[in-house]
């Protein structure tokens, strides 16, 4: 028995109309019909499918491992990329494919370099056969080493725990479990943060008034806001949107 036969035979054994199944699941009514006909390519994408999949068990009192096994046994589950999942939940765009350039533009290119090193090569010696006098740089023109190295760029931390634009909210994720990608942007619609977190790892964000985080492995991870420990904001590979403001 497919999976789609499994979960429509579950439905009624429940006594469910689909319209009932939706209501519980806020799944729509046309996408649980093709599911149960072993269509899954309105669920938006593998990630999606498997928490409608984990949503419909847990709503039919079913075996969500089991249900999860035989979807990945159809569909022939795919290891997916990072940059695959973000672009399928729409937090990336597709990177475009790149440019060919012709051999022609190639040969303009070479031909103009060739040009610009010549003019460059004669204006450098003209200039060196007029200025026969050399002066010796002054001691003050000399940078010190302290003002070198004060002119040089701090280097940049290996792994940034911190991010705020503002204090009215603070915001704590840990992957305690698990490693999941994370998107963080404030009320103004400014990105704190876009990418993947490391099990074990954990980052702050604050702002003045909300922050917004879009989780893709909500059961990998613990949240604190604003000092408190909040429960569970979904199970392993759910993907979940949450807000907090200043009275979280």
């Amino acid at each position: 028995m497919s999976l789609g036969s499994l979960i429509a035979k579950a439905r009624k054994d429940a006594g469910l109309s689909l319209e009932d199944l939706a209501a519980k699941t806020n799944i729509r009514i046309n996408v649980l019909s093709e599911i149960e006909k072993d269509d899954f390519s309105h669920c938006g994408g593998e990630t999606y499918a498997r928490g409608h999949i984990r949503n419909i068990a847990t709503a039919l009192r079913a075996d969500q491992k089991e249900f999860i096994r035989l979807y990945e046994e159809e569909q022939g589950g795919e290891v997916r990329s990072m940059q695959d999942l973000l672009v399928e939940t729409s937090v990336m765009r597709q990177p475009e494919e790149a440019r060919k350039i012709s051999w022609k533009v190639l040969v303009m290119i070479s031909v103009v370099s060739l040009f610009v090193v010549g003019v460059a090569q004669v204006i450098i010696s003209n200039t060196t056969s007029t200025d026969v006098v050399s002066a010796k740089p002054s001691a003050s023109a000399t940078p010190s080493a302290t003002e070198t190295q004060s002119e040089s760029p701090e280097a940049e931390p290996s792994a940034q725990s911190t991010f705020s634009t503002g204090t009215g909210v603070e915001v704590v994720i840990d992957a305690a479990r698990a490693k999941s990608w994370l998107f963080v942007s404030d009320a103004a619609g400014r990105t704190l943060f876009s990418g993947q977190i490391p099990r074990g790892q954990a980052k702050t964000f604050s702002s003045d008034s909300q922050l917004n985080l879009k989780v893709g492995n909500a059961g990998g991870v613990d949240l604190k806001v604003n000092g408190k420990k909040v429960p569970s904001i979904g199970i392993d590979g759910e993907v979940v949107s949450v807000s907090y403001g200043v009275d979280s």
